[in-house]
């Protein structure tokens, strides 16, 4: 099927990019990204994770990168587009929550990612993603201005009690029944999709985007041609323009491939 010219793809890193059996990116799906870039098409990574945990990716060199679901957008060159942090009071209501009550968190800042009380089903989490469990969070050292993304480690039965009456100010998206990434009220991927599109002067009838968890939604519906993953979960296929091949099946390349984009 041939499609309209499309100038810039984006991409989800965990259960799109990256294998959650082989914790690697396919032969395939690197030799897709390496022909789009040869055609000129703006390869863009857009990811829940911190900027500090995409390394093992950056080899793909794409031309940009949003992490932190949009919070935090900056180009291979190393420019920053744009940055917004979780409101001060919210956090602070996490802290004075957490030394009251027993909960789990996450906060990610430019510079580093901390965490509180790591349970064993955490821990799992972390490995089940081949990434190290970040180091001890210090209440002592708290910085309430500069936290871009927080995981909150609750139940989605519990998700939306805790955030009206915890943070009212920030918006939670899931992509695991463990934990909800916790961003700026209005904050999504799709706010990240725009800023490059303006970047790059690239118009949103030209764009593509792939994903598989429920922080993609706002992605795939934002972007002229939103992919799910055949891995995806079921509200993401639900929005999906197309529904591919999951991650271990060449899932990006038959897209690619079905819509004439290679």
């Amino acid at each position: 099927m041939q499609n309209k010219t499309i100038d810039a793809v984006f991409f989800d890193i965990d259960g799109t990019l990256l294998s959650f059996n082989t914790h690697e990116v396919s032969a395939s799906t690197e030799e897709a990204i390496a022909q789009l870039q040869d055609k000129g098409i703006k390869t863009i990574l857009s990811t829940g994770r911190s900027i500090n945990s995409i390394d093992h990716v950056k080899y793909l060199n794409f031309d940009g990168y949003i992490t932190f679901n949009g919070g935090y957008c900056v180009t291979k060159e190393g420019e920053v587009l744009f940055k917004k942090a979780i409101d001060p009071s919210d956090i602070k209501a996490v802290l004075d929550y957490a030394q009251q009550q027993e909960l789990s968190f996450s906060f990610m800042s430019e510079k580093d990612i901390t965490i509180h009380n790591v349970t064993e089903d955490i821990a799992g989490m972390y490995a089940h993603l081949n990434l190290p469990v970040p180091k001890k969070f210090d209440f002592s050292e708290a910085e309430l201005d500069s936290i871009l993304q927080t995981n909150i480690f609750l139940g989605p039965e519990e998700e939306q009690n805790f955030m009206a009456e915890i943070m009212p100010n920030s918006l939670a998206s899931r992509w695991s029944p463990l934990f909800a990434d916790v961003n700026p009220m209005g904050q999504s991927k799709q706010v990240g999709i725009d800023i490059f599109c303006d970047y790059f002067g690239i118009d949103l009838s030209h764009t593509m985007a792939f994903g598989d968890g429920g922080n993609d939604i706002t992605m795939l519906q934002h972007v002229h041609i939103g992919v799910a993953m055949g891995n995806a979960n079921p509200e993401v296929k639900a929005i999906a323009n197309y529904i591919t091949d999951d991650v271990d099946s060449d899932g990006i390349w038959n897209a690619l491939k079905h819509y004439g984009v290679l």
